[in-house]
């Protein structure tokens, strides 16, 4: 697998299990499988639906002489975002993943830079990420290309009952 090359392509509907398979191993390499709830029909239309809100590219091993020719190895998910700050458009990166046996090999960089040629090319203002602090392999990639950590931020979620709850009080006092 050492010559193996990845060819970086926009996902289609047909990739759609193949992106399923990748969200849940980079959930198992996050320790996070436990939060999985992996739907196809969801995630088709999230990604290809009447209105779609999520797009993805898919790293595809391209190399003929390779065993895994034609395998999906990498993805990068991510949908629009909005800075008020500099009233543009961005891309925010849910998720960019390769699997462990084909990294190293500039796959991730190579979706990395396909995701920022989109953002610049429809003069979008930043593409933002968040990273788990205990990856630091990750952590040092993203610092080798200049992304700039902003420890400032801290990031918030409502989800489940939560997120229920505080819906419910919309038209309540002070709602």
């Amino acid at each position: 697998m050492p010559g193996a090359v990845a060819r970086i392509r926009p996902a289609a509907p047909a990739d759609i299990d193949d992106l399923l398979g990748l969200i849940r191993a980079l959930a198992v390499y996050e320790r996070l499988e436990h939060e999985l709830d992996l739907e196809p029909t969801r995630m088709v239309d999230a990604m290809f639906g009447r209105r779609p809100f999520v797009e993805g590219l898919v790293a595809v091993v391209d190399d003929d002489d390779a065993p895994n020719a034609g395998k999906t190895v990498g993805c990068a998910l991510c949908f629009k975002s909005f800075s008020t700050f500099l009233t543009r458009p961005g891309l925010y990166l849910e998720d960019l993943f390769v699997l462990p046996d084909y990294r190293g090999r500039g796959i991730g960089l190579a979706l990395l830079r396909a995701v920022c040629a989109q953002a610049a090319a429809r003069g979008y203002g930043r593409v933002e990420w968040s990273v788990l602090d205990w990856n630091a392999p990750a952590i040092a990639f993203y610092r080798r290309l200049g992304a700039v950590h902003h420890p400032e931020w801290q990031r918030f979620r409502l989800e489940g009952a939560s997120l229920e709850q505080v819906a419910a009080q919309m038209d309540a006092p002070g709602g």
